[in-house]
């Protein structure tokens, strides 16, 4: 009861943080349509066309629980870019840092949702518009010069890696760079690709991100918490190293050698994974910058992302929320 009192105290504390997120900015497209007959044409469900919803991420977490941020990406000339833009502004993101890159496509993810009844929609199809091709020089240029315009005014920097072409080697190193040099917090979400990230405060992966790297199984607690502790020593991390496990919560290792085990909240009806990872490592990096300690930061996000998978898209948890599934799961 004590460790879940204090969790509750911290909420309080992630408002009035400014945090830049540096990624790899996505459009997440949901079409929805009901479910009327299946096709002459294929074995395929024909739907009919009932809403459309486009859904930001990432940044999206930090603002929902009261502080501010500065999305920094990459998007093309067209007008996917343009309605990213609106829907962050309407979230209260500032998009005044993302940078136009003619000729590059801005990423979206279609979802195609088929109601059938149910509570939420099921998805049945997943068309992505997007390049891998890394930035150019002068696109990387101009956002080397975006993040140092930002980052003296930032409590951290959090990346976002989706390995779409924004964060090469080259400008991971000057963010690493300009962050030590405005002394802030740097964390990564680094979907797999962590040689990148040596020398971070913090850096967040799947289990089979690191099951991948390492070139291993990890199953066991033993296990996640060997892979844990190597992570954090091979990329001399500050502050600890994390690792999701879904339903098993998360492990983590520290860099003074503390290894814990988080488990996760209850949760009965998962609808929709998508968003769980952004709101893992935003709430892990406002909990840190608020003061918490990397064990009750991850604690604090596994009832986070357990409150995401109950909700179709990238849902953004509130405060009351946190505060509820905290209540609810003592």
């Amino acid at each position: 009861m004590l460790m879940n009192e204090t969790l509750i105290d911290l909420i309080p504390l992630l408002a009035d943080r400014r945090v830049l997120v540096v990624g790899d900015v996505i459009l997440d497209e949901y079409l929805t349509g009901k479910a009327t007959r299946m096709s002459r044409e294929a074995p395929v469900p024909v739907l009919e066309f009932e809403s459309r919803q486009l859904i930001p991420g990432g940044a999206a977490n930090i603002v929902s629980l009261g502080s501010s941020a500065i999305q920094v990406g990459v998007v093309g000339s067209d007008t996917p870019a343009t309605n990213l833009r609106q829907v962050l502004q309407a979230r209260g993101i500032d998009t005044n840092a993302l940078v136009t890159a003619s000729g590059r496509p801005t990423t979206v993810k279609t979802r195609i949702m088929a109601q059938m009844g149910l509570r939420f929609p099921q998805q049945v199809a997943r068309l992505d518009t997007l390049s891998r091709e890394s930035i150019n020089w002068t696109v990387e240029r101009r956002v080397r010069e975006v993040i140092d315009e930002q980052i003296n005014n930032a409590d951290a920097v959090l990346l976002s890696d989706y390995r779409i072409g924004l964060l090469k080697p080259t400008l991971v190193e000057t963010i690493q760079k300009l962050g030590r040099e405005a002394g802030v917090l740097l964390t990564a979400d680094a979907q797999g690709h962590f040689d990148k990230y040596i020398g971070f405060g913090l850096v967040k992966c799947n289990a089979d991100e690191a099951r991948a790297y390492l070139l291993r199984e990890i199953a066991t607690d033993n296990d996640f918490a060997a892979a844990a502790q190597e992570l954090c020593k091979t990329l001399k991390l500050t502050g600890g190293m994390v690792i999701t496990r879904g339903t098993a919560g998360a492990t983590l290792a520290t860099a003074d050698g503390e290894i814990v085990h988080c488990p996760a909240p209850s949760v009965s009806d998962v609808y929709d994974t998508v968003g769980a990872g952004d709101t893992t490592i935003a709430v892990i990096t406002l909990a840190v910058i608020a003061g918490a300690s990397v064990a009750d930061a991850t604690r604090l996000a596994n009832y986070a992302s357990g409150i995401v998978v109950r909700h179709v898209g990238n849902y953004t948890p509130s405060p009351e929320e946190l505060v509820r599934a905290i209540e609810i799961g003592s």
